[in-house]
């Protein structure tokens, strides 16, 4: 069986994570309270606005507390000449091999709270499907485009 692939993402991709399920969480929260809102209008009994609260306590725990930190530990990757390794995954370990040849272009994305804490991810185009490396250092992000790139390229002659 191969090894594991030796890079990791950026340690702030926890941070990241955090705030995105936090922002998850809350918007948990903000229908588990307007579910209290209509049972007390409506004068509905509160067992479903307490399951709301049970569902709120146990997402914001799990999406801000527990799963980014798992998912962290999980996730590697690694560049060869003729292909991709990632590795990723909690419960499932899911491990790809993405052959240069098949690859059609290498972008960068950024959104605002991988922004914040200066992460881009990787996102490798085949004609099948698209596979991400996400939360990368800016620079590591961009150097490694640049590398995906430069080794997916082929000749005319070679095809």
């Amino acid at each position: 069986m191969r090894q594991a692939p030796v890079n990791r993402i950026a340690e702030d991709a926890v941070k990241a994570w955090k705030i995105t399920g936090a922002i998850f969480a809350g918007v948990l929260w903000l229908i588990t309270i307007g579910l209290f809102i209509v049972a007390y209008l409506l004068e509905f009994t509160y067992w479903i606005g307490a399951v709301g609260i049970l569902v709120s306590v146990l997402c914001s725990y799990l999406f801000v507390f527990l799963l980014p930190n798992l998912r962290w530990r999980r996730w590697r990757y690694e560049v060869f000449e003729q292909e991709i390794y990632i590795q990723h995954g909690i419960l499932i370990v899911s491990r790809t091999l993405v052959p240069m040849i098949r690859v059609q272009h290498v972008d960068t994305k950024q959104g605002p709270i991988l922004k914040k804490y200066k992460l881009a991810s990787v996102q490798i185009s085949t004609a099948a499907t698209t596979h991400e490396i996400p939360a990368l250092l800016e620079e590591d992000a961009s150097e490694l485009r640049d590398r995906i790139s430069t080794l997916a390229r082929v000749d005319e002659d070679d095809v």
